[in-house]
């Protein structure tokens, strides 16, 4: 590890006159510049003048400030930052899958094609949706593909339907979502149980939220669908969502289900089974490919056959013939483009290819039946980390919890908070879980360790929270002042959010 509490920006070490690499002269004209002279920058230049030595040491510094899941555990709730297997890696650099042109004719890839045809059955089957697409890029943009497909079912139908009905626990994402495809947002209370409530609740403040038949009482052919998360943000799994589904469907209305916490349901429960109508899944998280650092992501869309029509375009399909004297079935696959309902390309070529590749990979290593065990270590992960922190910390809500579990800092002593539990933790050598987040819990700890973690790094993880607690207690001046062992001390976070300075000048 670095000793330096500090690294200067790559333009600060800048010398006019030094080069990082020695090039011969021109045996040719040189090129004319023909940049129009508005998209020219003006006296900021666009790249430091620094040696090879200074860039290699550079950026091997900060990589050592850096973490990552390769460093340790990392219990990001909701983010799900899981192992990403080795061989994952090494079949998407493979030349046939790294190395095609997206321009190349069907007839050319048919082994991509085959890769893109493959995952869409395994997430039919995960699903129990009968239709998917695999082109949008992220959660999000699997998210507003999703609710567009709502949208161009209602069209269809001569339905001009308003509303988005949102619980108070959603992912921040679902009401940007809802709102970017035209929809006004309404939230649906929670009750007692972490869980969607049908009846209206009244809270501590004396203000009555509605509930779910409240508000399809009132809004009825109005509403296009409600965005559930499930299991929700506090990792509570929606036991009523199948009547959830039902009282939609009553008003004609459909279910979108955020399909971010799937590594909590793969291979034990299907959602098409219990009505939802369209559903994402990110491969990035569930399925162990790599995420963070703003992607690269990919965020695959499930629908029922009502759905299907409307699906991105193109679609990746299988045509089968029977060869020679005993039938034998030879498969050929292409993009089918005649879709005249669809609602249009939603990302270039065949979406986020590589991601799709590792994702594929990791199914065919698990197999069925691993894919189900790895779900069920992620959730026994969970618990156990539940179970050795009650009574430590605060929990707002008693309800079993599937793949994460939500604490809170309302019980540390001393005017300790979540941000100080955060900042001891990276002194202690580990990633801070997600904090106040979901906003329904006040200083809420959001910890989920996957099924990548090992009980000894569990254990190591649990005594640096119990310590930290201790510290709340018995020092909690020096927790405020945390983290003080590595190379960057707290920051202004407020000031940082507020005035954010994004370039050097």
């Amino acid at each position: 590890m670095t000793t330096r509490t500090r690294e200067p920006l790559i333009f600060e070490r800048s010398v006019a006159g030094k080069v990082g690499m020695d090039l011969p002269r021109l045996d040719v004209p040189a090129a004319r510049d023909t940049r129009p002279a508005h998209l020219k920058r003006g006296e900021f230049k666009a790249l430091p003048s620094v040696t090879e030595v200074d860039v290699i040491r550079h950026f091997t510094r900060l990589s050592h400030w850096n973490y990552g899941v390769d460093d340790g555990f990392y219990p990001l709730g909701s983010c799900t930052m899981k192992h990403n297997p080795r061989i994952n890696e090494k079949v998407a650099a493979l030349p046939g899958f790294a190395d095609t042109h997206p321009l190349a004719p069907a007839a050319h890839v048919q082994g991509n094609l085959a890769v893109l045809y493959t995952l869409q059955e395994w997430l039919k089957e995960i699903t129990g949706l009968p239709a998917v697409t695999l082109q949008p890029c992220a959660g999000a943009a699997g998210e507003l593909t999703g609710v567009m497909l709502i949208r161009s079912y209602h069209v269809s139908k001569g339905a001009k339907r308003r509303v988005i009905l949102l619980p108070d626990s959603a992912h921040g994402t679902n009401p940007a979502t809802a709102a970017m495809a035209g929809y006004e947002v309404v939230v649906v209370a929670s009750q007692a149980d972490g869980t969607v409530s049908f009846e209206d609740v009244t809270g501590a403040d004396g203000k009555v939220q509605k509930g779910l038949d409240t508000l399809l009482a009132e809004l009825g052919q109005e509403v296009a669908g409600l965005m559930l998360t499930n299991p929700n943000t506090l990792g509570i799994f929606e036991y009523r969502i199948q009547d959830i589904s039902e009282a939609l469907h009553k008003v004609g209305a459909l279910l979108y289900m955020d399909g971010a916490n799937m590594n909590a349901l793969v291979g034990v429960a299907r959602p098409g089974d219990f009505g939802v109508d369209v559903m994402h899944l990110n491969l990035h998280k569930t399925f162990s490919t790599p995420h963070g650092g703003g992607g690269p992501g990919s965020g695959p869309v499930a629908c029922t056959m009502e759905l299907e029509p409307f699906l991105p375009r193109p679609v990746v399909v299988r045509d089968t013939a029977k060869v020679g004297e005993g039938g034998v079935a030879q498969h050929s696959y292409r993009l089918d483009w005649d879709r005249p309902l669809s609602i249009g390309k939603v990302h270039a070529f065949f979406g986020n290819f590589g991601i799709v590749v590792r994702a594929m990979t990791y199914c065919f290593s698990h197999g069925g039946d691993g894919l189900k065990a790895a779900t069920l270590r992620a959730i026994v992960n969970a618990n156990y980390i539940r179970k050795e922190l009650a009574g430590v910390y605060h929990m707002e809500y008693q309800t079993p919890t599937l793949h994460e579990v939500v604490l809170d800092d309302s019980e540390l002593a001393n005017d300790v908070h979540t941000l100080d539990v955060a900042k001891g933790l990276i002194d202690r050598g580990f990633h801070p879980p997600t904090i106040y987040f979901p906003a329904i819990v006040h200083g809420a700890l959001m910890i989920e360790p996957t099924e990548s973690e090992s009980k000894e790094e569990m254990d190591e993880f649990i005594a640096a929270m119990k310590d930290i607690a201790l510290q709340a207690a018995e020092n909690p001046e020096s927790l405020h002042q945390a983290p003080v062992l590595v190379g960057m001390r707290r920051l202004d976070e407020t000031m940082a959010a507020r005035k954010p300075v994004l370039r050097w000048t």
